[in-house]
């Protein structure tokens, strides 16, 4: 496959320099390249807080603006909308400001996770938090919500670029990226349990088949007594969440150790627009992220709706945290599961079956007529295919990395605007779907406050979780099948990139030792 000038010029240079084909001990280098176990369980730790408040807010904001915040879904949609594409806007942002960091005695990213922790942590707090006053309260939810997602920008961008700093060795990032999805599908679980066994007691609403002979769906209403007992458990499951994030960061940063880069050439900083255009212009990079963008599209849906899909379409309201619960852990066990199948497979056919393996259940869940049992089975089954979409993103971003430094060798420092686009893009695609959803409900007739909705809104809610879902992942499964890079190419590269990194390693044992006889 036809590779770029700079491929070329190193593959000429490998050329004129005689390769020793002998068998050699494992170079330093290599040996750096080796990550412990304890090494990569501190790495994926580092990931845990991105998910859990991540997971919290995905399944439970929306229900606690509507329904807590008591907010009109109108203002409750602007909300979401703008705090996800404001966070999608930081990403690329704060991807440029990470490139062009300087390297500093704890490392380049390290900084970044290090000092944006603590405010993260404050602003998430106050996210859960109902101010005494009905004036400026939407302003209060937008501000804080924009501010946290700024914070856990600065800490998740460089987190995620990190992978590319732990060590040169792809087996080693593939390793270290399954224990960072194990930690991180964890986090959801963490994050939704806390958040749903906390909150998830303190409705006094009944079933619905408690209320099958009320005629009126606005019979019932939340008491003052229960609304003020579930703020509280909100904020107590804030404050339980905050702990969690400062012990992660911390055992993130004393347990990893990140890796200067290879002395190399040194070259003029890219501009934000040459950035921009590096990115959006590389075709394997772009295939990949408008694939997961509309699959990934399709997950956020359902994890923005279901929570209200569950209490007002099937009536599981004193359930739906248990529901939630299952499927987060199914994904978990399910993890090694498909690490293995892409090792054994590849990464293209795992997510072909990965990621359509939860059709047939979003189908199911809305043909048939509404039973708790049925609706834990499809969530065991469910959870299969949200730790595939989960895993595979995450997995194949390096692959594009990698690519593009064969095709690219004298381009430096650009990591982290592939993760933060690609961030962005799922993020702003994020905020889409949770504005627009939130509206649906608005033109559905969801009443702030109620124990029971409207036939309206039942439907709209089966609408948001199934047909629109199904499509999204249908169109992304499509996109996937054009892009390029597979095992034999992802393989090639890697041959390469070692023998680039040989290379550059014996040039400079090559300088030093002539240095030291001068």
């Amino acid at each position: 496959m036809a590779r770029g000038e700079g491929a070329e010029q190193y593959a000429a240079t490998l050329l004129v320099k005689p390769i020793n084909t002998e068998v050699k001990t494992a170079k330093p280098q290599d040996l750096r390249n080796r990550l412990s176990v304890w090494n990569k369980l501190c790495y994926a730790i580092g990931g845990a807080p991105y998910q859990i408040t991540g997971s919290a807010l995905g399944f439970f904001l929306q229900i606690y603006l509507l329904d807590v915040a008591q907010l009109d879904p109108s203002h409750a949609s602007i909300i979401l909308f703008v705090g996800r594409a404001w966070d999608a806007i930081t990403d690329p942002t704060v991807g440029f400001l990470v490139s062009r960091s300087r390297w500093t005695g704890i490392g380049r990213m390290m900084p970044w996770i290090l000092f944006s922790t603590p405010f993260a942590v404050l602003t998430y707090f106050l996210i859960w938090y109902v101010p005494p006053f009905e004036q400026g309260k939407v302003i209060w939810y937008l501000v804080f919500y924009c501010l946290f997602q700024s914070m856990q920008t600065c800490f998740h961008v460089p987190y995620s670029a990190l992978t590319m700093f732990i060590t040169k060795d792809q087996k080693e990032r593939d390793s270290a990226t399954a224990y960072r999805m194990m930690v991180e599908v964890l986090g959801t679980v963490l994050g939704t349990a806390i958040q749903g066994q906390i909150v998830g007691g303190s409705s006094n609403c009944p079933n619905e088949s408690d209320t099958s002979g009320s005629s009126n769906f606005t019979d019932i209403h939340l008491s003052k007594a229960t609304l003020d007992e579930t703020k509280q458990s909100y904020l107590i499951a804030s404050g339980v969440i905050c702990i969690i994030y400062v012990l992660c960061a911390a055992v993130m940063f004393f347990g990893v150790k990140e890796q200067k880069e290879t002395r190399r050439k040194k070259t003029e900083p890219l501009s934000f627009s040459q950035g921009l255009w590096m990115v959006i212009s590389y075709g394997p990079y772009i295939k990949l992220v408008i694939g997961f963008l509309f699959t990934s599209l399709a997950f956020m849906l359902l994890e923005g709706n279901f929570a209200l899909f569950i209490t007002y379409a099937l009536g599981h309201r004193r359930d739906y945290q248990n529901i939630l619960l299952v499927i987060m852990l199914s994904g978990t066990l399910t993890i090694p599961w498909w690490q293995w199948f892409l090792t054994r497979f590849g990464k293209k056919t795992a997510s072909y079956w990965g990621i359509s393996w939860a059709i047939p259940f979003m189908i199911l869940i809305v043909c048939i007529k509404s039973n708790l049992i049925i609706s834990y089975l499809v969530s065991v089954a469910a959870g299969v295919s949200v730790a595939a979409a989960f895993l595979l993103p995450w997995s194949m971003l390096p692959d594009v990395v990698d690519d593009f430094k064969v095709k690219n060798p004298d381009i430096h420092g650009h990591e982290a605007l592939f993760y933060s686009f690609y961030v962005f893009f799922i993020k702003f695609a994020s905020g889409v779907s949770l504005g627009v959803s939130t509206l649906s409900l608005k033109f559905a007739g969801y009443v702030t406050g109620s124990c029971t909705q409207p036939e309206a809104v039942s439907l709209t809610l089966k609408v948001l979780v199934s047909p629109v879902p199904v499509v999204l992942i249908i169109l992304g499964l499509l996109i996937l099948k054009t892009y390029p890079i597979d095992e034999e190419r992802r393989q090639g590269n890697q041959k390469l990139l070692k023998q680039m990194l040989d290379l550059e390693a014996d040039s400079e044992s090559e300088t030093s030792a002539l240095g030291s006889n001068v």
